[in-house]
Formats: structure tokens, C-alpha cells, sequence
């Protein structure tokens, strides 16, 4: 078709589009992003294809990491699990392998998440509710009983006390006979966005970066299969970010760890093919696949040209994707199954390496073994059943979502200079400017819903005045917590003691001599010192952190 035909078409088109209806409704993203009714080839970077879009598994990924996408390999299928006693996951844990789940994923209490053991009295009431309960090895040795670790690849979801939790994993897997470099798995670890969303820090950003250099550097050496973070955008999102800020603030943080290994001396070729990153998942389709394209454009070019790595694998964005927990509704929660459903759908189509699908109660409580099954089914059917796997990147070409990707990595490259604006990641903590600009985010969100701008099915729009929810869910019993600090009272008094007054006298000598400090909480956990026996022990030197209160 000539070039003069197609816009007269166009403009005629566009004319009639204009003219109809448009029934009241804001056409905007989740993220507030504002959406043209009609998307052409005129919206598309066409001349640029090959350097912008390109060919799954060539640079710069936009398609997608691997060639051959999942017909080479289906995601791993990874639901977060994990609540009350190391025994009552470990339970879990068996029941979803059996059930087809792929790789284990680990919550933990938040006595665990904030370094206090399950006797602190600080720990009172939330030992095992939100995730399972581990202070020493012996608890991890119970969690992974009969488990063996050089089979299943193992995700932990803790930051701040990250590194005693893999010093207990990597001593578990000693007394199992397991070599270091047959394990697989990945630790959260990601401090930065604990600042700035999650807030389950305690010791200040810059020994915080330290610990986590250090982890990445044994890694690099002792455990070459693991991977030492995973830069999590997925709290960022929950704290209420647009898609964009998400994008660009796990990416900066990334690029932030990055540059700390750098800085002490290590080759970017050695370490950043370990390094991953996790996602959420939204609720609006489009703008969702789009985030996890851009992201994969972005961190292939700045790991190539700013970064100068020069092993392909550097270039690579492995990524996790976990639903977004925000969107579930305690008002009918059944829609959360078909809410789930389509975010999933999304990290697929978006290209993730491994998936979690939150289930549909856990808004009310943990999930039951019901719910659990039923979002693990919604991950099988979405594999085998839609027929998505069966071509690569199958929306890549697309008009509207070609040209989202351009505006998020646009996008994303203005929030790249604010940060660097402030003199990088942590000054811009410290002042207050991601805080503010997640909250004013969230504000803005919360009125397009007050204003019925949005929808939300259940809550503002299509409400069951007389809804009730029959729905078992699970309740941690108050024997836990219990249970759990007459474990501690034991270990302390069967375990050698002056081993344990040695092992700590090493992790303060080597946090002072700036060592690194993973074989020294390898040997402390072997000793049976405790996750808060090592952390307060590490408060002497680092300190704790306060946050400046924003406004």
C-alpha cells in the first residue's frame, strides 16, 4: 500500500474513532499512563528494529533471553511457602513437590526477617504467623529434613539477616554431604529496597552493602551455581510505585550492587551473570509485559556499554515474577483466582524464568492447602493448556506494545539521571526521595478509585451487600511460638557454649577488619549460634538504622 493511501485510511479511521463514544471511562494504565485508542506503524521505532527489538536471545534481549523461549524450558513453577514450625513447612514443601512444583521458595516469620530469634521478646505474638520460624541451624536442618538440596533449586526471601540464613543453608548442606558447587538456588538479599519500601532493615546502607558484597563475592568463588541477590522490585510495586518506578528503581538498585563489587576489585564477568531480579506482576496486561521488556533493553545496554562486560550471560536480566499480593481483595475472593490468572498470564508472556502465583485467600490469612494447589493448577494450565508456549515472544511486533516499551525505557532513563542527581542510590534514600515519590503514587491511585476513575470488581464497583465468605483458612496455633522458644532454650543448653563465645569473637573481629564475614557465620552456624546471637553481635560495629521521617 502507498504511503499516501495509508493515511488517508488512517486519518479517516482515527475521524470515526474520534467521534464515537467513549462510555465515561478513564483509558489510562494501572500506572496512570495515558493510552491512544489506536496503535499503528507509525508508533514503532521501525528502523531501529534490530537494535532495539531483535531476535529472542540476541542482544538486547527485548524478546526474551533464550532462543528457543519455553519450548526449550518452562518456567519454574515456585510457590512462596512457608508458616509456623520448621516442621509444619517442611510439610508444605513436600506436599507441593509431589503436586508438581518445580523449585521451593521460602517465607519466613518476621522475627526471622527483622534477625530476632523466636525467644526475643520483641518476637511476642508473630512467631510462625507470616512465615516460618528459624533461629538457628538446627531449625533449618529441620526444614530441609529429607529434602535434598543438590536436587531442588531453593529461593529465600530474607534481606537483612540474608547472610546467617545462607550460612545455616550452606551448613545444612554440609552434614547432608552436598558440595557447595552443586547448589542452586537464590537469596532475596536486596537491602536497598528495604529502604525504600519494605523497611525490614537494621543495620545503615552502607555496612548493609558491605554484607551483601561480601555474599556475592563467596558466592562467586564457593557456590558458583547460586545466585546471591535477586534485586526485588516486587515490595517496591506493593508499597504503591507506578510500573515505571518499579522498572527503574529495582534497576538502579541493581546497577548499584553492581558497582559496589566493582569497587572493591572484582571483574564484572565473574559475578554478574549470578546477579538476578524479581518483579511483580500487576493487574493491567499490557503495561506489565511491556515493564518486563524494557527492563531486559535496559540492563542488557548498560551492562554491554556502561559496564563493559563482555560474557553475553552478563548481559542477561534473569528474572522472578510473584502476582501482585496489592490487587487481592478480601471482598470476593474467589475473583482473586481469574485476578492471578491474568498477572501470571502476563509474566509469561513477558518472558520470566520462574513464577509464583499468589492464591486467593491470602489476603485473609496464609494460604490453605486448597488455595495453594489451585494457584499452582493456574500455573500448569497456563503452561500446558493456552498454547502460549508454543511460539516465542509472541507480542513481540505488536504496535501498542512496541511503543509501550519505548515510553518505559524513556521513561526509565529520566529516573535514572533524578537518582544520579542526588549522587546515586543510597544519598537518594537518605533523602527521602524514593519515599516521597512511591507515597504521592499510591495517593494519586487511591483517589482514581475513590472517584470511581478505576475499578476494582467487589470493592468499588459490582459489591455483594450480603456477600459471605466461606472459606477455610489457616491459623497458626499459639503452641508454635511456644514450641519454638523452648527449641532455643534447649540448643543453648546442650550446644558447646565456649564454641559459641569464640565463633562470636571471630564475626566481630572480621567486621572490624572489614574480612569478608561468610566463613566465620558458616563456622558460627555450625557452632549453633543463633540468628540473633549473630546479628546483635554485628550491631557493635555496624550499628542499627533510623529512618528520617518524610513527609
Amino acid at each position: 500500500m502507498d504511503s499516501d493511501k495509508y493515511k488517508q485510511l488512517k486519518n479517516n479511521f482515527i475521524e470515526r474513532l474520534n467521534s464515537s463514544e467513549e462510555n465515561g471511562l478513564k483509558f489510562t494504565t494501572v500506572s496512570g499512563e495515558t493510552i491512544n485508542a489506536l496503535y499503528t506503524p507509525d508508533d514503532v521505532k521501525s528502523e531501529s528494529f534490530t537494535d532495539e527489538v531483535g531476535f529472542p536471545g540476541e542482544y538486547p534481549f527485548t524478546r526474551g533471553i533464550h532462543t528457543n523461549g519455553y519450548r526449550g524450558k518452562i518456567w519454574t513453577m515456585r510457590q512462596f511457602a512457608g508458616f509456623g514450625t520448621p516442621e509444619d513447612t517442611n510439610k508444605r514443601f513436600k506436599y507441593l513437590l509431589s503436586k508438581g512444583q518445580t523449585g521451593l521458595s521460602v517465607a519466613f516469620d518476621l522475627p526471622t526477617l527483622m534477625g530476632k530469634d523466636s525467644d526475643d521478646s520483641m518476637s511476642e505474638g508473630e512467631v510462625g504467623i507470616c512465615g516460618v520460624a528459624i533461629s538457628s541451624l538446627a531449625d533449618m536442618e529441620t526444614l530441609f529434613e529429607g529434602i535434598p538440596l543438590e536436587k531442588v533449586s531453593t529461593s529465600m526471601t530474607i534481606n537483612s539477616p540474608a547472610a546467617m540464613i545462607f550460612a545455616f543453608y550452606l551448613a545444612v548442606a554440609k552434614k547432608q554431604g552436598v558440595s557447595f558447587n552443586k547448589l542452586r538456588g537464590t537469596l532475596q538479599n536486596d537491602i536497598l529496597k528495604e529502604y525504600i519500601a519494605q523497611k525490614e532493615y537494621i543495620f545503615p546502607p552502607q555496612p548493609s552493602m558491605r554484607i551483601i558484597t561480601d555474599m556475592i563475592e563467596y558466592c562467586t568463588s564457593d557456590v558458583p551455581l547460586w545466585n546471591p541477590v535477586s534485586v526485588s522490585g516486587y515490595h517496591i510495586r506493593e508499597a504503591g510505585s507506578t510500573a515505571i518506578q518499579e522498572l527503574a528503581y529495582t534497576l538502579a538498585d541493581g546497577f548499584a550492587y553492581i558497582e559496589d563489587c566493582l569497587g572493591r576489585g572484582m571483574d564484572i564477568d565473574s559475578f554478574a551473570p549470578r546477579i538476578s531480579f524479581f518483579f511483580n506482576s500487576h493487574l493491567d496486561f499490557f503495561e506489565e509485559i511491556a515493564k518486563f521488556r524494557a527492563a531486559r533493553r535496559i540492563y542488557a545496554k548498560r551492562m554491554k556499554n556502561k559496564y563493559k562486560a563482555k560474557n553475553p550471560r552478563s548481559w542477561w536480566l534473569r528474572f522472578h515474577t510473584q502476582t501482585a499480593g496489592c490487587t487481592l481483595t478480601a471482598q470476593q475472593p474467589e475473583n482473586n483466582i481469574i485476578r492471578t490468572t491474568l498477572q501470571a498470564l502476563a509474566g509469561v508472556m513477558g518472558g520470566t524464568q520462574s513464577l509464583h502465583t499468589n492464591s486467593m485467600d491470602e489476603t485473609l490469612a496464609l494460604p490453605s492447602e486448597k488455595s495453594v494447589k489451585i494457584a499452582l493448577r493456574t500455573q500448569q494450565i497456563i503452561a500446558y493448556e493456552s498454547g502460549v508456549i508454543n511460539t516465542v515472544d509472541p507480542l513481540g511486533g505488536s504496535y501498542f506494545v512496541e511503543n509501550l516499551t519505548d515510553k518505559m525505557e524513556e521513561k526509565a532513563e529520566k529516573i535514572f539521571a533524578e537518582i544520579d542527581s542526588f549522587g546515586g542510590v543510597i544519598p537518594a534514600i537518605e533523602a527521602g526521595y524514593f519515599q516521597r515519590e512511591i507515597a504521592e503514587s499510591a495517593y494519586r491511585y487511591q483517589l482514581e478509585l475513590e472517584r470511581k476513575e478505576k475499578f476494582v470488581v467487589g470493592v468499588n464497583e459490582f459489591i455483594d451487600m450480603d456477600e459471605n465468605h466461606e472459606i477455610h483458612i489457616l491459623q497458626i496455633s499459639p503452641e508454635v511460638e511456644k514450641m519454638q522458644r523452648k527449641r532455643i532454650r534447649d540448643l543453648k543448653n546442650r550446644r558447646d557454649n565456649p564454641k559459641v563465645e569464640e565463633s562470636l569473637k571471630k564475626i566481630d573481629l572480621a567486621a572490624k577488619n572489614n574480612t569478608n564475614l561468610m566463613p566465620v557465620l558458616i563456622e558460627a552456624a555450625e557452632n549453633y549460634v543463633t540468628l540473633g546471637e549473630m546479628i546483635e553481635e554485628l550491631k557493635k560495629t555496624f550499628g542499627i538504622y533510623e529512618e528520617s521521617v518524610v513527609f
